[in-house]
């Protein structure tokens, strides 16, 4: 299905690995000009190697004069995939005031601050855009060892800049695979799940594709879940 998002200039945080990194890779075969954000030059380095053309910035979402340094001037973005986001599986008793700010500031302030950047941008050109958030299953319903909070599922503009999420169950990511490698605790997990497995990368991010074109021009505001039917449990 030809998405008609050649041309454009988007921007991808946590570009450097798993769901972002493969992002990137699909936009650019989209024919997108890619701004790519990671806090690891080494990867930023690897996805250039791979993907010429691609626009790296390295810089630490969680500093926010630094983000702030690094993404003002950087040109106009039409799409925004905001991924970076740390995981940190703890029991909500042993959530420590460290372990939490570094949540908030990467999986909640990071993406505000980011999306402010870029719809600035969009509405200084009077343009429409399109800002997708990749959240998880875990912010519409508990999991054990999930207590700190994932991206927001949405963020409100009043202007022509759709905005929606995706909320993936575990995708099979590096981390994925070596968070959920425990076969025992892998079945709780696949006993709640319909399809009976967990996502793979490309379902992720055919889902932020299609957010991200015209081919969704009539949504916003809205949660995609990619869960094999979760949430509907």
């Amino acid at each position: 299905m030809e998405l008609g998002l050649a041309g454009r200039r988007a921007l991808v945080t946590g570009a450097g690995k798993g769901i972002g990194r493969s992002t990137v890779q699909a936009l650019c075969a989209a024919g997108v000009r890619v701004v790519a954000v990671s806090r690891t030059q080494a990867d930023l380095d690897s996805l250039v190697g791979e993907c010429p053309g691609v626009e790296p910035v390295c810089v630490d979402l969680a500093d926010w004069e630094a983000t702030e340094r690094a993404l003002s001037s950087m040109g106009p973005v039409d799409l925004l995939v905001n991924n970076a986001a740390v995981a940190q599986l703890e029991p909500f008793l042993g959530v420590t005031k460290e372990a939490c700010d570094m949540s908030f500031n990467v999986n909640l302030r990071a993406v505000i601050q980011v999306s402010q950047i870029v719809a600035r941008g969009m509405i200084a050109r009077g343009v429409p855009g399109t800002i997708v958030n990749v959240s998880s299953q875990a912010s519409q319903r508990a999991l054990a060892n999930h207590s700190h909070p994932a991206c927001p599922a949405e963020l409100c503009l009043s202007v022509q800049i759709r905005v929606n999420a995706v909320n993936p169950t575990v995708v099979m990511t590096p981390m994925g695979k070596a968070n959920w490698s425990n076969p025992d605790k892998a079945k709780v997990m696949l006993d709640r799940i319909p399809l009976g497995k967990f996502a793979e990368v490309e379902d992720v991010v055919d889902a932020i594709l299609f957010l991200l074109s015209n081919r969704s021009g009539m949504i916003t505001g809205s949660t995609l879940p990619v869960d094999g039917g979760f949430l509907a449990t």
